[in-house]
């Protein structure tokens, strides 16, 4: 049986769950308790708090989860990271009061800076004596409380900085996203290889789409050049033997411009799909 974290809220909850089930996993927060059990494919999932996530996965308790970058590399966690996940990106910002004279990375040396994430911090200013204050939550009030004189926070949107009359000083200091990770020692890899098996199918089936059409047999070569798919495109020779159809896997935001060419080209019937799960 394998041991699944995710994250127990945030903005990573959501994203993680339907994931999960678009790969035909059974799972769901219980109201009572901190794991559900999915008898069908044997995993337990464990909601658990996103930043203690890579704890749990360095320490060999939890198999596998899903946790943002951030949280990983703020806790300096040997997990190794297994997937890149296309959700969850957020940035790790500088902030100040608006009407503070403080406006560039330089002008940060020296002072105090709040923040929930001190390892980051202490990495990126290094060689800049500043002073952390270390913080479990609302890190955008210490600067108007006097405990601090600026902050490095999560930032997604900017309105929470903004309504609490910040501005963001200087280029992010870390950019993050929710990654897929697995313990350094896992104690079933072949499961562990089923899930990042699923996961990568609905990625792809995500990223692509099919395309389906016909193409007479003058302009076939041409036809494919424009859908060589992954390997190759599938090609059968219809009842009229000058005229083939066509079956190729295309990028999804390349899609429409392909079907424009094709059409353009002379294809007929020119069909596109979408993909709900692939195994490549």
């Amino acid at each position: 049986m394998i041991r699944m974290a995710l994250p127990n809220k945030g903005v990573l909850f959501q994203p993680c769950i339907d994931l999960l089930e678009s790969c035909g996993y059974s799972v769901k927060k219980p109201t009572k308790g901190l794991f559900f059990f999915d008898k069908k494919n044997d995993i337990e999932f464990y909601f658990l708090r996103a930043n203690d996530i890579p704890m749990y996965l360095s320490k060999g308790i939890i198999d596998i989860g899903i946790t943002g970058k951030d949280f990983h590399s703020e806790k300096k966690s040997n997990a190794k990271e297994i997937i890149d996940l296309p959700f969850g990106h957020s940035k790790l910002c500088i902030a100040a009061m608006q009407e503070s004279s403080i406006d560039k990375r330089s002008d940060i040396s020296g002072l105090r800076v709040a923040t929930s994430f001190p390892c980051i911090v202490s990495d990126y200013f290094q060689d800049d004596n500043i002073e952390i204050v270390e913080l479990e939550g609302a890190v955008e009030i210490s600067i108007s409380l006097g405990l601090a004189d600026c902050v490095v926070d999560i930032v997604e949107t900017g309105a929470t900085l903004k309504s609490a009359g910040l501005k963001i000083v200087s280029d992010p200091i870390f950019a993050s996203n929710a990654a897929l990770y697995s313990t350094p020692n896992p104690r079933d890899p072949h499961n562990i290889d089923m899930i990042v098996s699923r996961i990568l199918g609905r990625l792809i089936a995500l990223d692509y789409q099919l395309v389906e059409y016909d193409a007479p047999q003058e302009i076939i070569d041409l036809a494919c050049e424009l859908t060589p798919g992954f390997e190759s495109p599938t090609i059968t020779q219809l009842r009229n033997k000058h005229w083939y159809s066509v079956k190729s896997m295309v990028k999804k935001d390349e899609a429409h411009q392909i079907l424009d060419k094709l059409k353009k080209l002379g294809c007929k019937a020119i069909l596109l799909t979408n993909i709900e799960m692939a195994r490549i």
